[in-house]
């Protein structure tokens, strides 16, 4: 049987080819994954509105942080509860941090997850995305799946995203006196404004 000469093999010109295709796939791939560094919220807005038989109620914060990582496709935010303004009155403020959030003790909601759809953080355009993870309010987690859309467009990423939140999912009780004007089903929605981190 003959032996293979590897000398003769490896200095063929279809394994100088192959080898030099591998280096430069692989070398295409380093590259794509240094410039796609975890993105920082830049500016963010989180809005939340309860519309009751009686009465409508909306408050916004500005004080939207988080973070992806487009590698492990990770996400992580965090609103502090204390940041809401709006509201119809100061009393609503009020008993919004010290009855129903109970601000002094449960400092922030938080969502902490993953995105389960596919996102080229590389290419330029609009992304239909799922994020199933955990929702923390008022020290409650709950396993959520939260829909939205990330909008790249190079170095920037957008983020919109719309859900519902029930109170009584969280530990949050309404006072049988208010329930008229407090709706059982809060509705979320955010904008955030992202950027690489350098």
């Amino acid at each position: 049987m003959k032996e293979l000469d590897f000398d003769s093999f490896f200095k063929k010109p279809v394994f100088r080819f192959l080898l030099l295709f591998f280096i430069q796939i692989f070398f295409a791939l380093t590259v794509n994954s240094q410039n796609v560094g975890r993105y920082s919220i830049t500016s963010g807005t989180i809005e939340f509105s309860s519309k009751a038989d009686l009465e409508t109620i909306k408050a916004n914060s500005k004080e939207l942080k988080g973070l992806i990582d487009p590698v492990s496709h990770s996400v992580a935010f965090r609103v502090p509860n204390n940041s809401f303004i709006g509201f119809n009155s100061q009393l609503q403020h009020d008993h919004f941090n010290e009855n129903y959030m109970e601000t002094d003790q449960y400092s922030n909601c938080t969502f902490t997850g993953k995105i389960i759809d596919e996102v080229n953080f590389n290419k330029d355009g609009v992304y239909p995305v799922r994020a199933k993870g955990v929702l923390n309010i008022k020290g409650v987690g709950q396993e959520r799946i939260i829909k939205g859309i990330i909008y790249i467009k190079g170095a920037e990423l957008f983020l919109t995203s719309e859900f519902i939140v029930s109170l009584n999912d969280y530990d949050i009780r309404i006072p049988r006196i208010v329930q008229q004007k407090i709706a059982p089903d809060i509705g979320v929605s955010l904008t955030a404004k992202m950027k690489v981190l350098k």
